[in-house]
């Protein structure tokens, strides 16, 4: 009984994973443009901008199907765990490492939770603002865990991801997405400099990842 509960759970977040990058494909025809880097199985931690729920499942859409297998969102455990769906999805679908932001009530150290994901051989999806960016600058400032992760895996590649139009597909607030075509631009890998502060090295992620904002061919 429990193998079949098993493969039939298997099944069912193949099927909604399936169903997941096609709902994103229809609704924003996203492309992904590759500058100075390539969509291979190289470990890395992607990070991006953050203006939609969507912007992990946007990334986790472009990648190849042999990198999304390997490839895992950092995301909120207090958002992805409020319903059975979410939480199926969380687990099952995108195996999410699920981070939780309520400093009383955590458990684990998020940087330590993103470090064992790493050593067991997974990519992540890391979003530094640490929270959507509703307002009008391009990005809000940056929290000190990039800078932690980057100092304990230093040998990991730190990827810029910039996300255009997909605010503006699923603005905050609304159920319903927009139709737009959404491009992500994946910028050059990063390291974490030997002495770099964390101060100089946080504006160079961010200034590398603006620096990919701008108009694309």
């Amino acid at each position: 009984m429990e193998r079949l509960k098993a493969a039939l759970q298997s099944a069912a977040a193949l099927a909604t994973g399936k169903a997941i990058t096609l709902f994103a494909r229809f609704v924003t025809a996203p492309r992904a443009l590759w500058q100075g880097i390539e969509p291979d199985l190289t470990q890395r931690v992607y990070f991006a901008n953050h203006s939609s729920n969507a912007d992990f499942v946007l990334i986790w859409t472009v990648l190849p199907a042999r990198v999304r297998a390997r490839t895992r969102p950092v995301a909120a455990l207090d958002y992805w765990l409020t319903s059975p769906l979410r939480a199926f999805i969380a687990r099952k679908v995108i195996n999410a490492v699920l981070i939780d932001r309520r400093p009383e009530g955590r458990v684990e150290d998020p940087v330590a939770q993103m470090a064992a994901a790493l050593d067991e051989g997974a990519s992540l999806i890391l979003f530094p603002e640490g929270q959507r960016n509703s307002g009008d600058t391009p990005l809000l400032p940056f929290k000190s865990g990039l800078f932690h992760l980057a100092s304990q895996r230093p040998q990991v590649d730190l990827v810029p991801v910039w996300i255009s139009n997909l605010n503006h597909v699923m603005p905050k607030g609304k159920v319903v997405p927009v139709p737009l075509i959404c491009t992500l631009t994946f910028g050059a890998p990063l390291h974490l400099a030997q002495g770099e502060s964390k101060e100089a090295f946080l504006a160079r992620a961010e200034a590398s990842l603006l620096a990919l904002s701008g108009p694309q061919p």
